[in-house]
């Protein structure tokens, strides 16, 4: 038995009986079985906030308002973020793996997991100017993206409708997002074509999500890897 890591799930569907829901049961149980604690923002059921505002932060500069240069002066002042942000920090600071459980939605992620994304990876607390990719904030940490897609497999292929393979369709979230930030981050799981799939096909998918899960420490499949 290896070392007990803490996961952190952020989730982002509105349905308790959706697929992408039952990848959310299916990683917390197999980690949880391997000793594993593992915490879940449920985005949604949280009714976390999409929009960076200005409230955002118990403080501001008083210059000209830049979002990014604010979230650096909350870092420096304390961590003066609003209660949920700071809530959302701590569950990060704390966790070794952060897996994103999410559906595809314009071959992006929903405008809440966008907004916890803008929000959460705050400058001064993920990154900064001189602080991405080998030398991020968040150096050390692993990410891994679980994602459900409606349409057929074949769309997610070099010459299908898409033009790009669930890979590189992620690509902008795990190489300009995860790796900027300095997490190791691991090759994402996708389960396809979901509008039409049969229960035994989802049924297979969610054991080739429990088959991740039970490797995701012993055998990782590596995207990105910083060491």
């Amino acid at each position: 038995m290896g070392p007990t890591l803490n996961v952190l799930i952020v989730y982002a569907h509105h349905e308790p009986a959706s697929f992408t829901s039952a990848m959310k049961n299916v990683a917390t149980q197999v980690l949880e079985a391997q000793g594993h604690s593992v915490v879940v923002s449920d985005l949604y059921g949280q009714g976390f906030s999409a929009v960076a505002q200005k409230w955002d932060f118990v403080t501001i500069s008083g210059s000209h308002f830049n979002y990014s240069l604010e979230q650096r002066h909350a870092a420096n002042l304390e961590m003066s973020f609003s209660p949920d942000i700071l809530g959302e920090i701590q569950k990060l600071k704390n966790a070794d793996i952060v897996l994103f459980i999410t559906p595809l939605w314009w071959l992006s992620v929903p405008a809440i997991l966008k907004g916890w994304f803008d929000r959460v990876l705050a400058m001064g607390v993920a990154w900064d100017k001189d602080k991405i990719f080998e030398n991020g904030m968040l150096r050390g940490k692993q990410a891994m993206v679980v994602a459900a897609a409606g349409n057929p497999v074949d769309y997610f292929k070099v010459d299908g409708r898409y033009r790009a393979t669930p890979t590189q369709v992620l690509y902008a979230l795990n190489h300009g997002t995860l790796a900027a930030c300095g997490f190791n981050v691991h090759e994402p799981y996708m389960a396809l074509n979901l509008w039409s799939a049969s229960p035994e096909e989802r049924t297979q998918m969610l054991k080739d999500v429990d088959f991740r899960m039970q490797s995701l420490i012993s055998s990782p499949q590596w995207l990105i890897f910083y060491g």
